[in-house]
């Protein structure tokens, strides 16, 4: 197995606090402000700040290519023909086209009303007037349930599941390097032998999902062996609910915290939700991407040099006034949202931004239509429920109104 030398972002940013964590923003911008293209010596790496040149540097694969031996990326991977995170065209279409291939058999018009029906019966699980963790409650269990439908693995395992997709999503700690890496190294182990067997009986069995698809598909006379399913089926378990629990949360927060009268207002026209989801995926979903430098280049003014890593952070690129107004502010209203980087840009675009939008979609149609209104827990401080070095809640007490 090829292994990534690994990036260390807190190395970059030098935060020491929760509040540095739970509010990045103003570091974002000042960087944004005075240092938008930033070289950092410690890990021979450049940065880049502002919209245009995060969106470059995710889309022009020739210059900035994925092919890298180092990575911000915390899960263990293998290089091999599923892998699409360390792959350039055209290499990078031939494995993207076999998960596509996967996917295409099912339109996600198939499974609208399934992903509906699950929402409503989480969310008519909450009961009003009393405190309740909506992430627990909602943000968890919706996205790794409807990703083990899709695949046709048991959703009664999602609890597990969930655990072992925390651990290998784990944000890396330079002072915890090695524990880190165990604990990675044992999650993976694990849930590659809770779903090998899977596999082998689905191979058995052929039904109506994703890991049949997978079994079955063929491009340019390429088939996944069994253990690059298991990889494969993996990663998009802990994809598949990672980032669409963060959307979640981060969502509810929002229309808390970020926007007063947001939430009254989707009530009146519940036609804004999808627009609010834009804005959530643009103002508060802290994420950056790295790339290797294919050939030497002054494209964003310094000499860069061939084989340098370039990490483009898509959350200061998603607040950039230049192409943001106001980009400060949380704005259901804000035309132009979508235009946010957070899925990526070109041929890297995010293959389950269809999905995890339409669950948070779902998701919060579903809880307008039910409750008037919500607020935060009055003891509800977000900075006592980040994981270690993360931007990520992993609890959001709400208290409900019907």
């Amino acid at each position: 197995m090829k292994t990534q030398e690994q990036l260390y972002l807190q190395e970059i940013t030098r935060f020491k606090t929760k509040e540095q964590f739970w509010n990045p923003y103003p570091w974002y911008k000042e960087m944004r402000e005075n240092s938008p293209v930033f070289y950092d010596e410690q890990q021979d790496t450049w940065n880049v700040f502002l919209y245009k040149d995060a969106k470059q540097v995710a889309g022009d694969y020739q210059l900035f290519s994925s092919a890298r031996d180092r990575s911000l990326i915390p899960v263990p991977l293998q290089d091999n023909k599923v892998n699409l995170i360390f792959a350039d065209p055209p290499d990078h279409r031939k494995r993207r086209g076999l998960l596509a291939k996967a996917f295409t058999p099912r339109s996600l018009e198939t499974w609208k009303p399934r992903i509906q029906n699950l929402a409503h019966e989480l969310i008519d699980r909450v009961a009003a007037g009393k405190a309740i963790d909506i992430v627990e409650e909602l943000a968890v269990p919706l996205p790794v349930t409807v990703i083990a439908k899709l695949l046709g693995v048991p959703t009664q395992d999602w609890k597990q599941i969930k655990e072992w997709s925390d651990i290998l999503f784990m944000s890396h700690d330079y002072n915890r390097i090695e524990e880190l890496n165990r604990l990675k190294e044992q999650a993976g182990r694990e849930f590659s032998e809770y779903l090998y067997p899977i596999v082998m009986e689905k191979r058995l069995n052929l039904e109506d999902d994703l890991l049949s698809d997978l079994i079955q598909a063929e491009y340019e006379g390429a088939f996944f062996n069994d253990m690059e399913i298991v990889q494969t089926v993996m990663g998009l378990l802990g994809a598949g609910n990672e980032t669409t629990t963060t959307l979640i949360t981060n969502m509810f927060y929002c229309l808390a915290e970020d926007q007063p009268g947001a939430y009254e207002q989707l009530r009146k026209d519940p036609g804004l939700v999808p627009q609010t989801i834009e804005e959530v995926l643009r103002y508060r979903f802290n994420i950056a991407l790295d790339r290797r430098i294919a050939s030497d280049t002054d494209i964003f003014g310094p000499l860069m040099r061939k084989d340098q890593l370039i990490i483009a952070w898509v959350s200061s690129a998603n607040r950039d006034e230049s192409q943001f107004p106001n980009g400060e502010i949380f704005d259901i209203h804000r035309e132009g949202a979508g235009k946010h980087l957070t899925f990526g840009n070109g041929n890297h675009f995010c293959l389950g931004a269809p999905l995890a939008r339409m669950e948070a979609v779902y998701a919060l149609e579903a809880f307008v239509k039910r409750f008037a209104s919500y607020r935060l827990a009055d003891d509800f401080v977000p900075q006592d429920h980040l994981g270690p070095n993360s931007h990520e809640l992993k609890s959001l007490s709400i208290v409900v109104e019907e």
